[in-house]
């Protein structure tokens, strides 16, 4: 069964009957993926406040010229699985709240049990086209692949979508990708038990993954689940030979849409805030993920920007990094830590002390043999990471932001 339902003679009826259909099947599928609770769950913040006023700092680079920051959330739902909110506000929602990009993702399951339809599919893709408003907002339509052992995926610039008929394991969903144009990442890494097959590398798929979630609602998944898989998702993943760019999102179920602060988020660096612009961003890994509105973070190692190949063996490597939120954070003492792979948890090849607003530069040698990427995480020392990892780490530290990574090569 593939993305085409017959004649829509289980269409939804768009109110809390979705969630009760849902109970009522066992948790068919999308609530057995979810520990402890439904997804419908609160969003959870950095912090648990309430939303704090918006801070931002400007969106011109200054490490690198020819593209500028733009502010995304590309993980989103409605009434359409299984979120609260009515679709048809979601994206003005968004952009009301400072938002230069969005995507609604609503679940794919298995004959649309509390997941998307043909003709929502359609919907949304008019949605997206009423809200698209080239060069000052992107509205995108996208799904979230929603396989309740395996993992969940969400997809971007599909003219099509896939349900668990059409593809039921990480293979089949790889191979649907490989003949459209569109791009996929992998989403909140081990909330599922399967953690995509392990991250199995499929070396045919590696130009299509093009993310990983690092922050998702307010949780970190460096080392999420450490006490349990003693493995860092991030080690998992690009240990495993993806080149996947690191992102952030909020996963929101509810009606405010682009509103919760201390949330995941993304910052793309664009060279138009265009469908186009935004899909050749992805493609490049040209993102980091962050939890706080407004931040800008651009960084380049040896000349080379966030998310491309560095041409080198062995040797020094001198880092710049803009890292600035605005007047609001001002001096704020921040560490930017230098992530290396490691066998279970990232190895930690430099802390350098910075502050908000501040170009940091610095040098690390760095050499293939201890491994082909290195990452930078932005976190706040004075914060506990409450999704700690191996006792003493470096990382057990509040995290800020997350670059994408390099990968070196001869």
């Amino acid at each position: 069964m593939s993305g085409h339902h017959a004649d829509e003679a289980h269409a939804h009826s768009h109110g809390p009957s979705r969630r009760s259909l849902l109970a009522g099947a066992g948790g068919l599928l999308i609530a057995a993926a979810v520990p402890g609770s439904a997804y419908a769950a609160q969003t959870r913040t950095a912090s648990g406040t309430a939303p704090a006023p918006r801070a931002g700092a400007g969106r011109d680079s200054l490490v690198t010229q020819g593209t500028q920051l733009v502010h995304a959330d590309l993980h989103n739902h409605t009434l359409m699985s299984d979120g609260d909110g009515d679709p048809a506000l979601a994206f003005a929602s968004m952009r009301d709240a400072g938002l230069d990009v969005a995507a609604l993702t609503d679940h794919t399951t298995l004959f649309a049990i509390n997941g998307l339809t043909q003709s929502e599919w359609d919907r949304t893709r008019q949605l997206a086209d009423a809200a698209d408003d080239p060069g000052a907002y992107t509205a995108i339509r996208g799904f979230e692949w929603s396989h309740p052992l395996i993992g969940h995926a969400n997809v971007w610039f599909t003219d099509q979508f896939v349900d668990l008929g059409g593809a039921g394991s990480m293979s089949s969903l790889y191979s649907w990708l490989g003949s459209r144009d569109g791009v996929a990442g992998f989403n909140h890494p081990g909330r599922e038990t399967g953690r995509f097959d392990n991250f199995a590398y499929v070396p045919a798929a590696r130009e299509k993954m093009v993310s990983v979630e690092m922050f998702n609602r307010g949780d970190d998944y460096l080392f999420d689940g450490w006490a349990d898989r003693q493995s860092s998702h991030l080690n998992a993943c690009l240990n495993a030979g993806w080149r996947t760019g690191i992102t952030g999102v909020s996963d929101h179920h509810g009606t405010e849409w682009g509103e919760a602060e201390g949330v995941g988020r993304a910052g793309l660096w664009v060279t138009e805030n265009t469908r186009a612009g935004v899909l050749e961003a992805l493609r490049a890994r040209r993102f980091f993920a962050t939890r706080y509105s407004g931040l800008r973070l651009d960084a380049t190692a040896n000349g080379v920007q966030m998310g491309g190949v560095l041409p080198l063996v062995s040797g020094d490597v001198r880092f710049a990094v803009d890292l600035d939120r605005g007047a609001e954070w001002a001096g704020k003492p921040l560490n930017v830590q230098v992530l290396r792979p490691g066998t279970d948890a990232p190895v930690v090849a430099d802390v350098i002390e910075t502050t908000s607003g501040s170009l940091t530069e610095f040098t690390v040698p760095l050499d293939v043999e201890d491994g082909s990427w290195v990452v930078l995480r932005v976190s706040d020392p004075s914060q506990p990471n409450g999704q700690p990892g191996p006792a003493g780490h470096p990382c057990n530290d509040l995290g800020v932001a997350y670059s994408s990574p390099w990968w070196l090569q001869s």
